[in-house]
């Protein structure tokens, strides 16, 4: 072995238990944000791409934060660069993905529910509530995240929320831009 194999072996390694330790958690949570599998799958390798590129930086942080944060980012700024308006038919695909997910504990039926509640939100307010709420962060952790200040997040939330719970109510909730 040439000098500095080792270590990039030992780099190696510890990328691959990352990625092993969060890779469905993250799936998920860009599914939520993209809804769509294929795109879901796409955010998050794009983004471990460029985690691995920067991992010896990285390495010394707090690597799932890293990676939650370029997430949501590379989410955002994909949003803003199509700006258009793209509806999701459920299909067979989402329903193989809810049977996946199905060991999390929640119903496959609550999960096609609240994809299209989700659907019913801004990329931003979306961003928001599955940072709070389904990746279990702070308000400062979601602010730091998406570069907001505290008072936008805590403000953005209480939109959303309130747009989901009429959204729940509404039989017929209308999808907006992703």
């Amino acid at each position: 072995m040439r000098p500095g194999e080792d270590d990039r072996a030992s780099l190696d390694a510890e990328f691959s238990d990352l990625v092993a330790a969060g890779w469905r958690r993250w799936t998920h949570a860009a599914w939520l944000l993209t809804r769509d599998r294929d795109d879901a799958e796409d955010l998050v390798q794009q983004v471990l791409t460029r985690t691995y590129a920067a991992w010896p930086r990285v390495r010394t942080l707090d690597a799932h934060a890293y990676v939650r944060r370029a997430l949501v980012n590379a989410y955002l700024d994909g949003y803003r660069r199509r700006r258009l308006l793209r509806f999701v038919p459920a299909s067979h695909d989402d329903r193989l993905l809810d049977r996946r997910l199905d060991d999390e504990g929640e119903a496959a039926g609550d999960r096609t529910d609240l994809r299209a509640l989700l659907a019913t939100l801004t990329p931003r307010e979306r961003a928001v509530v599955v940072l709070r709420h389904y990746l279990d962060q702070s308000q400062a952790e979601t602010a730091e995240s998406l570069g907001l200040p505290p008072g936008t997040v805590a403000a953005t939330l209480k939109r959303a929320l309130a747009r989901l719970r009429v959204a729940a109510t509404d039989p017929t909730p209308q999808e907006v831009p992703r």
